[in-house]
């Protein structure tokens, strides 16, 4: 994956984070994640579009008035590294880290890894 293609991926993968319309946000998940995509980290271990959807409601709850953001995206074969952070527009990030996503042949996440800063 090239890094023009990679970027954009993530700007898709951030906006998810970010959609708080249940509906657009379903619609933003089966764009961004293969149909049996998985989302692991920590705390959370998705498979599937109605998993995902479920966690990302879920952490909008608990970051609600926040904004997820994304800094340096790395790209090469099919691997994406991103950093991320998330908090209030105005104020310093209440959380960060950064994720490992391996695309599948369609161009969307089939298996991601997210790690937090600090835990």
């Amino acid at each position: 994956m090239d890094k023009k293609s990679a970027t954009l991926l993530v700007e898709k993968y951030i906006a998810m984070w970010n959609e708080t319309d249940r509906e657009l946000r379903r619609a933003l998940v089966a764009e961004v994640f293969a149909p049996e995509g998985t989302y692991t980290d920590p705390v959370a271990d998705a498979a599937g579009h109605a998993a995902v959807d479920a966690y990302l409601a879920s952490a909008q709850q608990n970051f609600r008035g926040m904004s997820f953001t994304f800094g340096t995206v790395l790209a090469h074969h099919d691997a994406v590294h991103f950093t991320w952070r998330v908090g209030p527009a105005d104020g310093a990030p209440v959380a960060s880290g950064s994720d490992v996503a391996w695309v599948a042949e369609d161009g969307r996440i089939g298996r991601l890894y997210g790690f937090f800063d600090g835990f």
